[in-house]
């Protein structure tokens, strides 16, 4: 057991970034809080005033602001006050021209991400107020090509393109020329910053989002503390920072209609090319409620996930189909290492409590086997699942270096499925009111 030790990760060495103590309110420069009225305009203006000014708060005060995309300067606070809701315009035209992003992982240009920043410092989004992108089974959700997200047949969506990008990841075609959005349909993410440096994204509120919520792209010294993210659409992961450092994610609550939480780095080829891990990350505190996975790996880890530390969360609904996730194949790739899951309550999952899985999506038979190794799992309690704990690796490449401690599992229907684990470690953890043994090489499926 001594050998595990080390996986007791200091949290990341973040410090929020700080603002002249100067204001410009939107309004001041002719935005209209009628929910009728579009202030991009007005806001860019407001924006471009701040920096110039050397930073401060860019306040919106209440009311309800339709606008397009926004783009943050360096030393800008964009804060939403009491009482204030910014509204995204539905028109795809109000998120051109294409800028330089990410769709699940692979770099494109694409319609702007709703807030968005290219390369900054010191910047911010804060509450309390409203982010609220408008997107739902007639709006944005379609473009998905899935009925239950209000596509039908003989309707655009992202299939198509969504293919192209990743072939043209795999040809390493210059980002450049991976040109969409108009004519094309690959969602917006909601709030984008990329390639930033000290950022900070606190106590406001978001729903209906096109895609994911929250993505730090390649930033470095990432807060996001006290946000409120309720989005049920298709791919609405609540928070994921991707090939970022030093990343601090704290007393948030998500109910989403994907992951909550996903550390990402990369999809495939492309995913290699760029080369970036995302590490140092320290999530705590937190309420995870529907979701696929209250805090998911992956499943694009191609650049690498290490040192991350998951502390004093809770996670339960009939809706959340796993706590901690692990989802990752043969054609990512990727080493996945160092992960601490600790002091967190789960009270019920649809699936499994905690879950490594090497056949998520394309699964075996790619050239590029993934890694997994030093997962502790400690002081955990899980009321109900389906499993309790599922791993399964390759016969050619176990999952190795799993640690299991003070643990106890109730209720877990059909309690554990191990397949293709190496070097895993037991002690005083309980399944259904039993201990829990494992021997190496042993297939064990209790039901």
């Amino acid at each position: 057991m001594q050998q595990f030790a080390a996986l007791a990760l200091t949290p990341p060495a973040v410090r929020p970034p700080s603002f002249p103590d100067r204001d410009f309110d939107i309004t001041k420069f002719g935005a209209r809080g009628d929910g009728r009225t579009k202030c991009t305009d007005a806001i860019r203006r407001a924006i471009q005033a701040c920096s110039a000014a050397g930073g401060g708060r860019v306040l919106v005060p209440a009311g309800q602001f339709l606008t397009g995309a926004i783009h943050l300067e360096s030393n800008v606070n964009l804060h939403i006050t009491e009482g204030a809701t910014l509204l995204f315009s539905r028109d795809p035209a109000d998120y051109l021209p294409v800028v330089f992003t990410r769709f699940e992982g692979v770099e494109c240009m694409n319609y702007s991400p709703f807030i968005y920043a290219f390369e900054k410092q010191n910047i911010a989004v804060t509450g309390p107020g409203l982010l609220d992108g408008q997107a739902d089974e007639e709006h944005w959700w379609p473009w998905a090509g899935k009925a239950h997200a209000g596509w039908r047949s003989g309707q655009p969506s992202a299939t198509q393109d969504r293919k192209a990008l990743f072939d043209m990841g795999e040809r390493d075609v210059p980002v450049a020329r991976r040109v969409f959005g108009a004519g094309h349909y690959l969602r917006p993410n909601f709030v984008q910053p990329y390639r930033c440096t000290n950022v900070l994204l606190e106590g406001f509120r978001m729903q209906a989002s096109p895609m994911w919520e929250l993505n730090p792209v390649l930033c470095r010294n990432v807060i996001v503390r006290n946000v409120d993210i309720f989005s049920h659409g298709p791919n609405n992961d609540g928070c994921d920072p991707e090939a970022s450092r030093d990343v601090l994610i704290e007393n948030c609550t998500f109910s989403t209609g994907d992951d909550c939480i996903a550390v990402k780095s990369g999809r495939n080829r492309d995913g290699r090319r760029v080369g970036v891990p995302c590490e140092n990350v320290l999530i705590r505190n937190c309420t995870m409620k529907d979701g696929h996975g209250g805090v998911s790996i992956g499943s694009e880890v191609s650049g690498g996930i290490k040192n991350i530390r998951i502390e004093h969360c809770h996670m339960s609904s009939p809706n959340l189909q796993r706590a901690l996730r692990v989802k990752t194949n043969s054609y990512r790739g990727g080493v996945i290492e160092t992960i601490n899951f600790s002091e967190v309550q789960i009270g019920q999952v649809a699936e499994s409590a905690i879950e490594v899985d090497f056949f998520y999506e394309e699964g075996e038979g790619g050239p590029f086997q993934p890694v997994v190794r030093n997962i502790l799992v400690s002081h955990v309690t899980c009321d109900k699942s389906k499993y309790a704990i599922f791993l399964r690796g390759y016969a050619s490449d176990p999952i190795t270096g799993v640690m299991i401690s003070h643990c106890q599992f109730d209720h877990a229907a059909r309690g554990v499925f191990f397949e293709h684990v190496k070097t895993i470690a037991i002690a005083d953890t309980t399944v259904n009111g039993k201990p829990l043994s494992y021997s190496a090489n042993q297939v064990l499926n209790r039901s």
